[in-house]
């Protein structure tokens, strides 16, 4: 006979509950994920659930607070311990492929979110985390530029936009091949190549 799950306080009831889903979100199209699927992988019945979030956007928009306190704080310790522009850029590139190949689930939640029709507060959540994050690279470039490390007639918004769009190609790769370490394997390369098009020119 199984042992019913000991409870769990409030907070760390909620953090298991974001750790279900993003586990799940790597397994499965997170758009099909239900509260029935979240409460099994927590050994839960749907009732103890709801007794901790009212709604299934309410678990969405608690899983995507997360990402974006974690996605962002890593972003920023990567970027905060380098010498020069250009290397904050490149370790917030190597960070955020770490953070996905961690947690493969994240881009497809996001991608899910910013796709969603309608809109909800999970969707605005995965905008701000965007433009937070634009704008966090919009800096990095801008500094780069007055360092003289970066082309002087540099775009930043579009080259913010390559950037992001560049590890959501590695993302989108390792998910067609279905080889989630492809991903850390390609990341160098990648960033190299983004990096001559962004560089100032001798």
């Amino acid at each position: 006979m199984s042992q019913r799950p000991r409870p769990l306080p409030a907070d760390e009831r909620r953090a298991a509950t974001v750790d279900a889903v993003v586990e799940l979100a790597a397994e499965q199209n997170p758009g099909d994920i239900t509260t029935a699927a979240i409460a099994q992988r927590m050994g839960l019945t749907q009732g103890a659930l709801f007794r901790h979030f009212p709604t299934k956007d309410a678990i969405l928009e608690s899983v995507l607070g997360w990402v974006s306190e974690r996605l962002l704080g890593q972003l920023d310790a990567a970027a905060a311990s380098a010498a020069t522009p250009l290397a904050a850029l490149e370790a917030m590139f190597m960070a955020h492929v770490d953070f996905v190949s961690r947690h493969p689930g994240v881009p497809r939640m996001l991608f899910g979110e910013l796709q969603r029709p309608g809109d909800t507060l999970p969707k605005r959540m995965a905008q701000t985390l965007t433009q937070g994050y634009a704008q966090r690279l919009r800096a990095h470039l801008a500094a780069g530029i007055a360092r003289q490390q970066l082309d002087a007639g540099l775009d930043l918004d579009a080259a913010a936009t390559l950037f992001i769009g560049t590890v959501q190609g590695l993302v989108m790769q390792s998910l067609i091949a279905g080889d989630v370490a492809r991903i850390r394997r390609d990341a160098p390369g990648v960033f190299a190549i983004y990096c001559r098009g962004i560089r100032s020119q001798p």
